[in-house]
């Protein structure tokens, strides 16, 4: 790092994302009269974002039908696996359909059963159809392409790593950014972390490539804590394509993998292993619709059992499959699989990660002005496990609350210049040594020895320079691989999408959440009931 900046610029509201919860939060504070810039860290407009990827739909209840808000509740707090806090959860779920209808108002287009009327599909863990989609399996691309419509008059700027978020001690004064020109300032009293998830810790994840912890690493290195970390969703039905190493992460590469959508399932695919019985028979009430850590968990069983690279998502039977779902099937068309007339060979992959940065319904953390939203954020809303398709729907709410609530923050109070920050030593380790280390030990199912094996593994990683987005994406995953190994160490049970191998079962003992701080560059663990921010 230099020795000074080598430019300056100013803002009301910096939004770091240009995902739904990005997008939703820097509309949200332009239309409050903010002056709000956005980074994008992408090379140019229209980087892909998690939210292209989302395929299933968005999870709202829609007035006048058999749905209530509180039984969208009642299943999201089953799936959460005791650690839900149910408030945040009937906040996000009853400002569903007013946040919905806003993105309509923006543009989206969902499919229609009949003209004016929502077609609805279910998904695991889901008592009632209440999933709206757009073409088809393309849910997450009509939501992006919306935002990116409607946010085309902002401040986005490409090419634009944010590498530390800047305080005096009491508040958020700016964020240190590097860009073409060089390392610089943005001095701003509001900035909102909307960096998505962290999928790429590991070795294969439905995750686009920019997935890269950025946001939980921002915010601890800005005093903030993550909770739930250790609960990273594996999507039981990623595509395998190739040979992988058994240990629910599919193909040996690294690397984005496609998702197959959990609709498939809700309209009626089985999923079956080689011998052609079921994965989930026996397993859980629900089948093969229960929620994706008990599915995920049943798959991993059985190819561990059998010695098998994948199981098979059988959805032969479903007519219209290729109108159905034309992302999936163009998909598998690509990896040489037909799944009109074949089963579809699935594994489970890194998708989701349920905990993050702690914040209020608002968006808010516990330092002044600073905000986060989206996958990166940890509401309580999710607990141990995400219910199907909640991700766009607490994205758009709590996005647009966040950038309500960062708009008045900016307002209330006086800006001063951020400064210079001091320098600060890094360590990584280098990308695909992190990821065949987290695939191996921290994946589906872990155990003590393994998490041990890692968490020295982590303690030896070099200093690194951060010179470029590669060095700030390979130190932000290293300590973010740092927060889950501690949690999950600490976590001596099995509960949600985290499985530990010697603590099979449930303990009420750590029905709690957990926390975690950065403290003279160690990982302290607090496991501490949580209920939001403020």
């Amino acid at each position: 790092m230099t020795a000074g900046p080598a430019w300056r610029d100013s803002a009301d509201v910096v939004v770091i994302g240009t995902g739904v919860a990005g997008l939703a939060a820097a509309l949200a504070a332009h239309r409050a009269g903010r002056k709000v810039v956005v980074l994008n860290k992408a090379s140019h407009t229209g980087g892909v974002t998690a939210t292209h990827y989302a395929q299933g739909g968005i999870a709202v209840v829609l007035p006048d039908n058999d749905d209530s808000v509180e039984a969208h509740v009642a299943d999201t707090v089953v799936a959460g696996a005791g650690l839900c806090d149910s408030d945040a959860v009937y906040s996000i779920v009853a400002d569903g359909y007013r946040a919905v209808a806003e993105l309509v108002g923006a543009g989206a287009r969902f499919d229609e059963k009949s003209p004016g009327c929502w077609d609805l599909t279910r998904e695991g863990g889901h008592s009632r159809r209440r999933i709206v989609h757009a073409g088809g399996d393309a849910t997450g691309a009509e939501v992006q392409r919306a935002l990116d419509h409607a946010a085309a008059a902002l401040d986005i700027r490409t090419a634009h790593v944010a590498l530390r978020v800047l305080n005096d001690g009491t508040a958020v004064t700016g964020v240190l950014v590097h860009n073409p020109d060089g390392t610089g300032i943005i001095s701003a009293p509001s900035v909102i972390l909307a960096t998505g998830g962290l999928g790429h810790l590991y070795a294969a994840t439905t995750n686009p490539e920019g997935s890269t912890a950025d946001g939980i690493a921002l915010a601890l290195w800005a005093g903030v804590p993550v909770s739930d970390v250790e609960f990273v969703q594996f999507h039981p039905t990623m595509l395998f394509a190739g040979n992988g190493n058994g240990n629910g992460n599919g193909n040996g590469n690294g690397g984005r993998r496609p998702l197959i959508t959990e609709a498939i399932r809700g309209e009626g695919a089985i999923l079956l292993d080689r011998q052609g019985r079921s994965v989930t028979a026996g397993v859980h009430p629900m089948g093969d619709l229960a929620p994706r850590d008990v599915v995920a968990g049943a798959i991993d069983a059985r190819l561990k059992a059998l010695g098998d690279p994948c199981v098979y998502l059988d959805a032969r039977g479903i007519n219209g499959f290729e109108a159905r779902f034309p992302t999936v099937t163009a998909a598998c068309r690509a990896a040489g699989i037909d799944p009109v007339r074949q089963p579809i060979p699935v594994v489970p992959g890194a998708h989701y990660s349920c905990g993050g940065v702690v914040t209020d319904v608002y968006g808010q953390t516990e330092l002044p002005g600073l905000f986060a939203a989206g996958e990166v954020a940890r509401t309580g809303m999710h607990g141990a496990n995400r219910l199907a398709s909640n991700s766009l729907l607490e994205g758009l709410v709590v996005g647009g609350r966040a950038g309500r609530a960062a708009a008045a923050h900016a307002a209330a109070i006086k800006p001063l210049p951020a400064a210079w920050p001091e320098p600060v030593i890094h360590t990584a380790l280098k990308r695909a040594k992190l990821q065949r280390a987290m695939s191996r030990d921290a994946s589906v199912v872990r155990n003590a020895a393994g998490l041990q094996r890692l968490s020295e593994a982590l303690a030896a990683a070099k200093a690194r320079d951060l010179m470029s987005r590669e060095d700030f994406e390979d130190v932000a995953l290293t300590v973010a691989a740092r927060t889950v190994v501690a949690a999950a160490l600490a976590r001596n049970e099995s509960r949600g999408c985290h499985h530990r191998a010697e603590f099979p079962d449930q303990s009420r003992e750590y029905a709690r959440s957990s926390q975690v701080r950065l403290v003279d560059d160690e990982c302290v663990v607090q496991v501490e009931a949580l209920a939001g921010v403020g």
